[in-house]
């Protein structure tokens, strides 16, 4: 089996569903949409990691615990998910001088 070293770009919105992510590479993904997120200026996103049992849902949330630039984090509305997707704030990126 080959695989592929390149990294595979998908394109960052204020939505990122988490289901075509393998497991063992959630962590590392997230932690990467979230800065680049911040670093296009998105301040309000929705991350879908589906309701299951929560496994996918404690490491996002993991995440965002501890990633400063996030202002608040708490369960989508009922319409976008509920607890099977957390909405996000972000705080504005500093700008360069």
């Amino acid at each position: 089996m080959e695989t592929n070293p390149e990294p595979i770009r998908i394109p960052i919105t204020d939505i990122f569903d988490l289901h075509s992510v393998p497991p063992r590479d959630v962590k590392a993904v997230v932690e990467e949409y979230l800065r680049e997120a911040h670093r296009l200026g998105f301040t309000a996103l929705r991350i879908i990691h589906g309701r299951g049992v929560g496994v996918q849902r404690e490491i996002v949330r993991s995440i965002l615990g501890r990633t400063d630039f996030v202002a608040d984090f708490r369960d989508a509305p009922g319409e976008a998910g509920g607890w099977g997707a957390t909405v996000v704030t972000l705080r504005q990126p500093i700008p360069n001088p």
